[in-house]
């Protein structure tokens, strides 16, 4: 099983060794041909207006809104990531590229300017133990639909959701060395692949 980390700016070398330290296939994804061969697709953190321009001219845009409604691709967005994926950011640019892919609703910088970065312990909903929640420029999901599951937040609102084969995080969790959302993002890699196994 493959999974890719989209590499066309942000913290791609990061994902790349969490997937690593999971045991898993980690490949980089910067074009149709590559994203066709990955189980799962995590969309880094970086700056969303960028990233998402870029996916547009690399002609990603329509492969990876496919594949996820298709039921045959996993995604994980962080931060930048988080944004691309939300059906509606209420401080976006004019025009701001998204691929509007989970029934969410994102303030972009909620947490004000670099300098106030911060981390924070998490309950993240599947797992016993709290997990350090790295905030850098972090976007905030103010609302998020029915079909929204909620796997982590803070007073400030939500910093984590899953709907069906979408995962977005506000927080990072490939700066610190803790890997179980990557294992449970590969995981939810895993029974994709499964499930394409029995189909075929």
């Amino acid at each position: 099983m493959k999974i890719g980390v989209l590499s066309i700016q942000g913290a791609v070398s990061e994902h790349l060794q969490r997937l690593k330290d999971c045991s898993v296939e980690a490949v980089t994804v910067k074009d149709p041909a590559s994203l066709s061969s990955v189980s799962g697709l995590i969309i880094p953190g970086g700056e969303s207006t960028t990233i998402g321009k870029l996916i547009e001219l690399a002609g990603l845009k329509g492969p990876i809104t496919e594949l996820s409604k298709s039921g045959n691709l996993a995604i994980f967005g962080t931060c930048a990531g988080m944004v691309l994926m939300a059906r509606q950011v209420i401080d976006g640019v004019e025009k701001q590229p998204k691929l509007e892919l989970m029934d969410i609703q994102v303030k972009r910088n909620a947490f004000g300017r670099q300098k106030e970065s911060f981390e924070t312990e998490l309950n993240f909903k599947p797992f016993e133990q709290t997990l350090t929640g790295v905030f850098i420029r972090s976007p905030l999901v103010r609302e998020a639909g029915e079909g929204v599951e909620i796997m982590a937040a803070i007073p400030e609102g939500i910093v984590a959701a899953r709907q069906g084969n979408l995962l977005a995080t506000s927080f990072h969790p490939e700066l610190t060395n803790d890997t179980r959302i990557h294992q449970y993002f590969v995981d939810m890699c895993r029974n994709i692949k499964e499930v394409k196994k029995i189909k075929v």
